[in-house]
């Protein structure tokens, strides 16, 4: 069996750490008053870390590794959680990739077992690459014909074209279909590894019992003897521009903006305050205008999105296409009023209130508390205590506002567009949008 490792350190208020000997990190939040536990393994690699043979192989093994391990097939991995009405699933993101499990806190060691089985021991086998293969190229078709959720993958493209996060998470049809199996299984044995691994457990449990089940799960895992990532930043690659792709939609969609704050930047406090007053909810500045008072878009809003070495913040809407161009005036001049007369102390409170009212309801579950925790530890990000959170973004003033927007609104700007063209425009007619 693994052992055990470095002795238990305190990372916040309830959250314990424990480094075992391979290099593996588990950490755990204790809520003694729920009888769930919800288990995720994060492995610290996405999309971002693929080279150009192997486009979409994270979120490919994803996939693949609930199709069967050296000990169980894959109606056994899905058989042996449902039959003790638990739930196991996995996501994929640009820089890392999560399986995970939630269930009553006595199949803990259940749990582990089988999260652990798939991560060390995946058999990813010819025939099984073959058959997903299939299922992954129809999830990039459904993609595809989804043009509310293509255009954020056009802009993101187009805003980091020279750079491997501007590459969809899922891959495109070409890099899929022509993965081999030894090119994926070469991927998986390389990056899923202990020194890229994080166990996070969220529940009743114990710290002492999680790492005892986590060290026999994980008894086979592979260590590299360093985490095997290697990313640069994309300095120097954002390049504005318009990108125009054509659909036979009923509506055209847009989403417009620029590069935003790392994950880490103490900014991110003010960031998310502005994002939230600028399209953040029904009360923001973005729905009011665009939907409650000129009804141009039933969707409306911005979002960041935050990574270790950059950002984006843009913003979204969807609008019939002879309207385009009007709502991406609308667009325009709220984000340059943001950035010249910062909110209102009416805006500035409410937004406060929201993102600190809302954090404390997403927590309410083991589920979120085990995410929060495993996006912190995984991706380096500081880890604050629930207080201390709030205690942030209450902090956060008119001033605080006013340097960010400086930052993220100053453009120029990147400009995604899907949907038919009207009256014959094309990329040149947008441009004035996306100057500083």
């Amino acid at each position: 069996m693994t052992t055990t490792g470095t002795d238990a350190v305190a990372l916040t208020d309830g959250v314990q750490q424990t480094v075992l000997d391979s290099g593996v990190r588990v950490v755990t939040e204790t809520m003694p008053d729920v009888r769930s536990v919800t288990v995720g393994m994060w492995v610290g690699v996405g999309s971002r870390d693929e080279d150009e043979r192997v486009v979409g192989a994270s979120h490919f093994l994803e996939h693949l590794l609930f199709k069967g391990t050296k000990r169980r097939s894959a109606l056994q991995i899905a058989e042996v959680i449902d039959a003790v009405g638990g739930d196991l699933n996995a996501f994929t993101s640009k820089e890392y990739t999560c399986f995970y499990a939630q269930t009553l806190d006595r199949d803990l060691a259940l749990a582990v077992d089988v999260l652990g089985d798939l991560i060390t021991s995946a058999t990813i086998r010819a025939e099984d690459v073959d058959a997903e293969r299939d299922v992954v190229l129809e999830e990039i078709r459904m993609h595809l014909d989804t043009p509310d959720d293509l255009v954020h993958s056009v802009f993101s493209a187009a805003l980091w074209s020279q750079h491997p996060l501007g590459r969809e998470v899922l891959g495109t049809a070409d890099s899929i279909g022509a993965m081999s199996r030894d090119a994926v299984h070469g991927y998986y044995a390389h990056h899923y590894v202990a020194e890229n691994l994080v166990v996070v457990a969220a529940g009743n449990v114990l710290h002492d019992e999680v790492v005892a089940v986590v060290s026999a799960a994980l008894e086979g895992i592979r260590s590299a003897g360093v985490t095997t990532l290697g990313r640069q930043a994309p300095n120097g690659l954002v390049i504005p521009q318009v990108v125009v792709r054509p659909r036979p939609t009923e509506q055209s969609h847009v989403v417009l903006g620029g590069v935003g704050l790392a994950r880490n930047d103490p900014r991110r406090f003010a960031a998310s305050v502005l994002n939230q007053a600028l399209g953040g909810g029904m009360a923001s500045r973005l729905y009011q205008e665009v939907r409650e008072r000129r009804g141009l878009a039933y969707s409306v809003y911005s979002y960041q999105g935050m990574h270790a070495d950059t950002g984006t913040f843009a913003v979204y809407a969807g609008t019939t296409p002879a309207k385009a161009r009007t709502v991406l005036d609308v667009l325009r001049a709220e984000l340059d009023g943001a950035r010249r007369d910062g909110l209102g102390d009416a805006e500035l409170e409410r937004a406060r209130g929201h993102l600190a009212g809302s954090i404390v309801l997403a927590l309410e579950d083991t589920g979120s508390r085990m995410m929060r925790l495993g996006k912190a530890v995984t991706t380096g990000t500081e880890l604050l205590t629930l207080d201390q959170t709030i205690a942030a973004f209450e902090a956060v003033d008119h001033d605080a506002v006013r340097e960010v927007a400086d930052v993220v609104l100053a453009g120029p700007f990147t400009l995604a567009v899907v949907g038919p063209p009207h009256d014959g425009e094309t990329d040149a007619d947008y441009a004035a949008y996306t100057a500083a």
